[in-house]
């Protein structure tokens, strides 16, 4: 949602950093933007529209994946990911904790990468 918050080119900047990486976005990540579009007004809803929009942009794509009975959805992105985007403070933490590699906006202009690739 920080694509529509900061007029920021995520799909862009993100093939920039990462060129040689293929993004997926998971489909209950689209599913909770839906839910954050029906149940949201003014900005944040405004906001998860434009996620949506984005998530469907070349480089990403969207993948039907599961979530396993009971389990949330930044425990299923942790499960799931070997790098992650977000700009969720405790789920950049965990992911740090699980050396999982992570993409956050910084500054609110640009894409940076918290962690090491192995490629």
């Amino acid at each position: 949602m920080m694509a529509a918050q900061f007029h920021l080119d995520v799909a862009s900047q993100l093939q920039e950093i990462l060129p040689r990486i293929n993004f997926t976005v998971p489909s209950f990540v689209i599913d909770e933007l839906e839910n954050i579009k029906i149940k949201s007004r003014g900005k944040t809803r405004a906001a998860a529209v434009v996620a949506l929009k984005t998530a469907k942009l070349h480089p990403l794509t969207i993948k039907k994946i599961p979530l396993s009975e009971g389990e949330l959805v930044d425990d299923a992105l942790l499960r799931i990911s070997p790098i992650l985007c977000t700009n969720d403070r405790e789920l950049r933490r965990n992911a740090r904790e699980k050396k999982i590699p992570v993409v956050y906006l910084r500054q609110r202009k640009y894409l940076a990468l918290d962690g090491y690739l192995d490629v």
